[in-house]
């Protein structure tokens, strides 16, 4: 076994226990096992981040002062977070996340890791305008939470934002350790083939795609690689400079 099948395996390993599963059978633990508390999780999905750069850095440690680690909000800081007695939008509570976060070492939180998750607790859906386009608004379970809806006047005419009162923005404050693991995990599942071997099929798939003019962010979704690695292997294979 190579250096680098030493490192996947090792990854493999720490991805299932970050993901609550007994590495050895597969088998998901319990909840009550402490491989389940969520600040264990998180400390298992960074360690699995070093591993990935690692690995697709050839075994070789990185030494880049730009790389940084996931968002982590520190409990202690939960006391010092403005709830708003108006209903605000998503991005002002964002941002009062990002000011009370050391964020120079630090991916910035992101409004989709708390929308997406929202939806997946059914307290937001999606949904298609006239014009196309996809929007979230909240669900019946949304709005007994205090997610609404207000009408506004812009530079090209009305338009719909969504808004959360401050029983919201408390519920939102209490589970952000939920929102962090939902969108560390999604992460993962998006581009759980980065750092593996290419096989012939997703070669072929890849060269297929981008002669189809498939875009990168299709492609890299598709094969379930970050757009990076879909570039990489496309100079590599002579289909661009």
């Amino acid at each position: 076994m190579t250096e680098i099948e030493k490192l996947q395996r090792a990854k493999m390993y720490i991805d299932k226990l970050a993901n609550g599963v007994d590495p050895i059978n597969d088998v998901p633990v319990a909840d009550t096992e402490i491989i389940n508390n969520v600040r264990i999780s998180r400390c298992l999905f960074y360690v699995s981040d070093i591993l990935k750069q690692v690995i697709d850095n050839n075994g070789v440690v990185a030494n880049s002062k730009s790389s940084k680690r996931p968002f982590f909000f520190p409990i202690e800081k939960a006391d010092q977070f403005p709830i708003s007695p108006t209903p605000i939008p998503i991005s002002e509570i964002v941002k009062q996340f990002n000011e009370l976060v050391e964020t120079e070492n630090c991916c910035k939180l992101s409004t989709t890791a708390i929308t997406d998750w929202l939806v997946e607790i059914d307290a937001l859906k999606i949904i298609t305008t006239d014009k196309g386009s996809n929007v979230k608004r909240p669900t019946e379970n949304g709005s007994k939470l205090g997610i609404l809806t207000d009408m506004r006047t812009g530079m090209y005419g009305e338009y719909t934002v969504v808004l959360y009162d401050k029983e919201a923005q408390q519920f939102i404050l209490d589970n952000i350790d939920g929102i962090l693991d939902h969108a560390n995990t999604k992460k993962k599942a998006e581009c759980e083939n980065q750092g593996l071997a290419w096989t012939p099929e997703h070669e072929k798939y890849l060269i297929d795609m981008f002669n189809k003019n498939t875009p990168i962010s299709e492609i890299a979704s598709s094969l379930k690689r970050t757009r990076g690695s879909i570039r990489a292997r496309l100079k590599k294979i002579g289909l661009i400079d």
